[in-house]
């Protein structure tokens, strides 16, 4: 399948990157891809180790004459947000990614594409297939379990690279480097909530709010973009006057993309169904005003719906109220880094099922003092409405180092190869480079990548001529760096 991506340039990365359209690999589910990177790497005769996490090492000796070269190591990792179009069904563990080419971007069929973080790995794979570079002393990282708060790299092995620079391969913007980025936590809760039957003179009535565009948690946070879980607290909550009871609610998948769809049953007294089903037609109306320009799709469905039970009135209201009190979005913009969100959050996952309440809220913020604070704010609010929080493990963020001579030589390479100066950025999203650093504190390291759109959501896409531009940029490097000591 994706035969087509064997035509593109530069044909070893995007062959690569057809084993991992090909391969199933959502987070937690890594292993079938990291299986035919361990055969392709005996085929090849280069030497491989997992850590107890299941990260993969795969070492290149250097090109004869440059052993003394800086050791190398290439970074990204292996999993990829699984995320579909309502109307698609796709069984993420176990069928491909359908992809196509439409004005220069490569793109996926109703599913997110995988180029997060896809490219970059198989950008590192491609560059140990190279022959003629030449290189010093190469390592490829590839982390497992990035997507869910970077398990992989929060559990990487001490003492087990051996390279002191790092090339992470896993920002998404052409004509930029990043030096540092956002540390991330979570907020977690479950817990039973009471459930009376549904009276005789109740309706059932399924509420959904669809139609917006999400994206990834840290990159579009601030773009304004609505979150799905957000509006239905808000469509719940001006329900409050007619006494609705919720049934069941499902809104998101995942911590680190904004929620585009949420849905909840909720049942009402048969008098109030007229007026509230109007109030939703007024709410569309509102909600399609307030994000013009940026979700302007929005949309609230609505439908008769069967069901036994609900919970009860009073449940029902501290449930609703405290979503509707939940803070969402941008936090606070970054004074030392003008421009970046400094600190945000994401209400990623609330569910309701069977009487279980459960929510998954990630925090991200470039300074981890103002992490903890914002965490311990949101647990506060949840165990005021009565419900037990968890403060997830946080992972700490990457602090830049404007020094680097990395960055130095790379900022000299991308205008020679480009024509122009790089753009050295701090991001809000979240980098392994923070975790790996704190293993290897004397590693220096920068990130950069081809220019991706969508991540997170089924819009992902990515630009074709930009992947050329960066595997360049790559390429040259590695034969630089292979160069400075070589002589």
């Amino acid at each position: 399948m994706n035969e087509h991506l064997d035509d593109l340039a530069p044909p070893l990365l995007w062959q690569h990157f057809r084993t991992f359209c090909n391969t199933p690999r959502p987070s937690w589910h890594e292993d079938a891809i990291l299986a035919r990177i361990e055969a392709w790497a005996d085929d090849r005769g280069l030497t491989h180790t997992r850590d107890a996490a299941g990260n993969l090492r795969i070492v290149k000796p250097a090109s004869a004459g440059h052993e003394s070269a800086p050791g190398i190591v290439l970074q990204g990792h292996v999993d990829m947000v699984a995320e579909a179009d309502a109307a698609v069904s796709h069984d993420f563990t176990q069928d491909p990614i359908d992809t196509f080419v439409e004005n220069g971007w490569l793109k996926a069929r109703g599913t997110t594409l995988g180029a997060d973080n896809g490219i970059g790995a198989a950008a590192a794979l491609a560059i140990l297939d190279e022959e003629q570079l030449v290189h010093g002393p190469l390592e490829v990282l590839l982390t497992v379990a990035e997507e869910v708060s970077l398990v992989g790299a929060r559990e990487l092995a001490p003492n087990w690279l051996d390279g002191r620079l790092l090339l992470n391969l896993d920002t998404e913007e052409d004509g930029e480097v990043c030096i540092g980025c956002a540390g991330g936590a979570n907020v977690t809760t479950e817990t039973v909530l009471s459930q009376t039957p549904i009276a005789a003179d109740e309706t059932v009535l399924a509420i959904g709010v669809h139609g917006l565009t999400g994206g990834h948690s840290g990159m579009d946070i601030a773009t304004g973009r609505a979150n799905a879980n957000r509006l239905l607290a808000r469509v719940l909550h001006a329900l409050g006057p007619h006494e609705p009871r919720l049934v069941d609610y499902d809104g998101g998948r995942m911590d680190n993309a904004i929620t585009r769809t949420a849905w909840a049953r909720v049942a009402l007294p048969d008098s109030a169904f007229d007026e509230v089903t109007a109030t939703l037609v007024e709410l569309e109306a509102t909600f399609r005003s307030e994000l013009a320009h940026v979700d302007e799709q929005v949309t609230i469905g609505q439908e008769r719906a069967a069901a036994d039970v609900a919970l009860s009135a009073t449940d029902t209201k501290r449930l609703v109220d405290l979503l509707y009190a939940l803070p969402y979005g941008v936090e606070r913009m970054s004074l030392a880094a003008p421009g970046v969100v400094e600190t945000s959050n994401n209400l990623g996952v609330i569910q309701l099922q069977n009487g279980v309440f459960s929510a998954q809220i990630m925090v991200r913020s470039l300074i981890d003092s103002a992490r903890d604070a914002h965490v311990e704010r949101i647990a506060t609010m949840f165990e005021l409405a009565g419900f037990p929080a968890e403060r997830g493990h946080g992972y700490p963020g990457w602090a830049p180092n404007p020094q680097s001579d990395l960055l130095a030589r790379f900022v000299s390479l991308h205008e020679r190869v480009t024509g122009a100066s790089p753009d050295i950025k701090v991001i809000h999203a979240g980098l392994e480079c923070g975790l790996i650093g704190a293993k290897y504190p004397a590693m220096d390291m920068i990130s950069f990548g081809p220019t991706i759109r969508g991540a997170h959501s089924p819009t992902e896409r990515v630009d074709i001529a930009a992947v050329a531009t960066f595997y360049d940029l790559l390429k040259a490097t590695i034969a630089d760096l292979a160069g400075a000591s070589a002589h």
